[in-house]
């Protein structure tokens, strides 16, 4: 029996069961696999679903709804929010958001470094840009050279570095970045998948009985919202200065509509501020946009899923219910990482399509001209601004109006540059993929080009010594990767944003609306004494009261309630003294028909007028 248990303990690699067959050992106290309790399996969690917790936590909700919300137990959710201020300062510290544990912070040009390649890597992951082994290394080594430079250190003051494989493997741990895929070399556009993909659609749509107002396509891309031509001498003033430079700062938009062209979502914005100063009194739900902000600017996957469940189906089944239309959709998406890979499954009436590797450039149709129309109408429109802004007597000179340029005036640019879009060119960027739902497509209205003249126009009259591939240039920077220089200003933001309250809404005030009201009567009486066409005056003046007519219904409202005072406002309290009661008075006998002493008054308080 010894030798027998010492062969066991040698034959470690057979099953329990093989071995007391083989030895004709009876299995006692044998346990099944059956019988071995189950354990849940841990789930770390990153620094960006903790702060996700803290935040929700701020907003008010209580310890079970957001465990409901995320899958968490209540315990897990009161554990980090206890832990809130030590996680607070770890972001605070730069520490990558992926990253599952918190750990003494590293300091030195390596892990200044290491904090740049990290975002430097996530951009490239939202951007699809391939990346390799090689890549990465040659990134690490620029970014180490510039920060050393910039510290103005020699080689014998920093510790040495190689970039070595070692190093890297020991970095991906440190920053968790086992999901980001590197690859040998380059990815090529694949043109033979983008041919089958587009014979796919085709059979799908056929099949589901798709027309061409129930398919969708949405694109993020990237936008710095405040960046002029890098030859004017603004940008180069900025460059120049120490601190963020504005024109750096970039946020992040998802556009989209249907292949008809006639039913555009509304853009999804992406910042990394939640209540900017410029937002001051300004109701983020009267936005042209739907605001989200999280600290990288992009569409992570709680946005997107967010931005689906309460944005997407929510205006799809409206659009479709005003047309009369059956609530079943296809929604075409790259594979984005911000794109769920489950995402068909979310919804039963809408199918979700993806489009292969390495053909967005190719098939997507928000990529074949209405993200760069979008983009030129953008600059076209923030340079008329600055033009009005200069004229006049009360002009402001260019560098004026660009300093009070804010993330305010960009977010209404953007709502009515995307206005600009046209039926016409939401349709006809479709015809690579779906060319039978585009409807005899002869050219956008308005070419970029076109737009780019009117640009180069404008610059003339603000002084701006710009040519068209200045412009050109300045549009195409938007989706370029991100410079050494682009992630130390980005650092140097995420240091200096500060977190500003949400403002108090804003209100009507009575006395406010008059005045507005008297100063729009003068304004139509002037017009009124230079118009000798009685008619055309009288149709101005009834389009300008139907339209102020919202507000003066508001205004009536709460000219009535000032005036409505209750009977009480018109008194005022009075505290009596109590009056000494009388005890040589005799009492009344019960039921007597004699006339009732005085009560004694009480301690009251009486009104007098």
């Amino acid at each position: 029996m010894e030798q027998i248990e010492v062969e066991l303990e040698n034959e470690g690699n057979l099953d329990v069961c093989d071995r007391t067959q083989k030895y004709n050992v009876k299995p006692q106290n044998v346990i099944s696999k059956s019988d071995i309790p189950v354990t849940k399996k841990r789930r770390p969690l990153t620094l960006e679903k903790k702060l996700d917790i803290i935040k929700r936590s701020d907003r008010g909700e209580n310890l079970s709804q957001i465990g409901r919300s995320l899958d968490l137990n209540r315990s897990t959710v009161g554990t980090i929010i206890k832990d809130k201020t030590r996680i607070l300062q770890h972001i605070k510290g730069s520490a990558p958001m992926k990253s599952t544990i918190i750990t003494k912070q590293r300091s030195g040009v390596i892990a200044n470094m290491e904090k740049l390649l990290i975002l430097w890597l996530e951009d490239q992951n939202q951007r699809h840009a391939p990346l390799s082994l090689v890549l990465i290394q040659e990134k690490a080594k620029g970014l180490y050279g510039d920060l050393k430079n910039k510290r103005g250190e020699s080689s014998t003051d920093v510790e040495p570095f190689m970039a070595s494989r070692g190093w890297f493997n020991r970095f991906k741990i440190r920053a968790n970045l086992h999901n980001i895929k590197v690859n040998g070399e380059a990815a090529r556009v694949d043109a033979k998948a983008a041919s089958e993909f587009a014979q796919t659609l085709a059979a799908v749509i056929e099949d589901g009985g798709y027309n061409a107002r129930c398919v969708f396509n949405v694109d993020e891309t990237g936008l710095y919202w405040k960046k002029m031509p890098h030859r004017t001498y603004i940008a180069k003033e900025e460059k120049s200065r120490p601190g963020f430079k504005a024109a750096k700062d970039r946020l992040t938009l998802l556009l989209g509509g249907n292949a008809a062209g006639d039913f555009k979502l509304k853009p999804l914005l992406v910042y990394h501020s939640e209540n900017p100063r410029a937002f001051k009194g300004i109701l983020k739900a009267s936005l042209p946009v739907i605001w989200k902000s999280n600290p990288k600017a992009w569409v992570t996957l709680p946005v997107f899923e967010d931005w689906f469940w309460h944005h997407f189906v929510p205006e799809v089944k409206l659009y479709c219910a005003k047309n009369n239309l059956p609530f079943k959709i296809l929604l075409v998406l790259d594979n984005a990482p911000g794109h769920p890979a489950f995402l068909d499954d979310f919804h039963p009436d809408i199918k979700v399509l993806y489009l292969p590797p390495n053909t967005t450039t190719l098939l997507q149709p928000m990529d074949q001209g209405v993200i760069a129309s979008f983009k030129a109408y953008y600059l076209r429109r923030t340079f008329s601004q600055a033009t009005k802004a200069t004229e006049g007597e009360n002009a402001q000179t260019l560098k004026e109006f660009w300093k009070g340029y804010n993330i305010y005036n960009a977010v209404r640019n953007i709502g009515e540059s995307w206005n600009e879009v046209t039926q016409t060119n939401m349709n006809g960027v479709w015809r690579k993929l779906c060319p039978d739902f585009v409807d005899d497509f002869q050219g956008f209205e308005e070419t970029v080009d076109q737009v780019t003249e009117n640009l180069v126009e404008m610059g003339r009259q603000l002084e701006l010594e710009i040519v068209a591939d200045d412009v050109n240039q300045l549009l195409s920077s938007h989706s370029e990767e991100l410079s050494n220089e682009d992630l130390m200003q980005l650092e140097e933001q995420k240091v200096a944003d500060e977190v500003v309250e949400p403002p108090p809404p804003k209100r009507f005030m009575t006395k406010q609306m008059a005045k507005a009201f008297r100063m729009i009567d003068s304004a139509l009486a002037l017009f009124e004494e230079q118009d000798a066409n009685c008619y055309r005056f009288a149709s101005v003046s009834r389009t300008v009261n139907n339209a102020l007519s919202c507000y003066k219904q508001i205004y009536e409202e709460k000219k009535k309630a000032s005036v409505q005072l209750s009977l009480v406002s018109f008194f005022r309290k009075v505290e009596t003294e109590p009056v000494p009661s009388n005890h040589s008075a005799p009492k009344c006998a019960p039921n007597s028909l004699s006339k009732s002493p005085e009560k004694t008054p009480s301690p009251s308080t009486s009104f007098s007028n």
